[in-house]
């Protein structure tokens, strides 16, 4: 699989995952919860945060390869898609965070959206500068 196939494959999957989840949801969370049960909102924090971590390590490889070789159009492919991860993790994150009925600890998964909410600033930046330096150097 290459780059340019993976913005539409991680949309694919994350609209499987929301149609899959949505019903599920209501049911899941009226029941009370464990310290270690993996809930709706626990999951959507925590797929976030993988795709909110890849857009980091993509973001910063593609601000190294733009700072390194000109030219080469890795960094700014990169730098997209580090953008688009960043703000699709920021979003699930807010949306985890708006749903959440109680605090922490409750199964919603309210911290998880807010450490959501920082992966995908941080990769949203990373995504922006390496943006910018591959528009400088180009």
């Amino acid at each position: 699989m290459s780059l340019r196939h993976l913005p539409a494959t991680a949309a694919a999957a994350l609209l499987g995952i929301v149609g899959l989840a949505t019903p599920a949801a209501a049911h899941v969370l009226v029941q009370p919860v464990g310290a270690y049960t993996l809930t709706a909102g626990r999951l959507w924090s925590l797929v976030a945060a993988l795709v909110g971590l890849a857009g980091v390590v993509i973001g910063g490889l593609a601000l190294a390869r733009s700072a390194g070789r000109i030219g080469t159009g890795t960094g700014r492919r990169g730098a997209i898609v580090a953008l688009a991860a960043g703000l699709s993790c920021t979003v699930i994150g807010g949306l985890v965070v708006a749903a959440a009925d109680g605090g922490p600890g409750t199964g919603y998964g309210i911290v998880g959206g807010y450490v959501d909410l920082v992966v995908g600033l941080i990769a949203m930046v990373l995504g922006g500068l390496a943006l910018a330096r591959s528009r400088r150097t180009a």
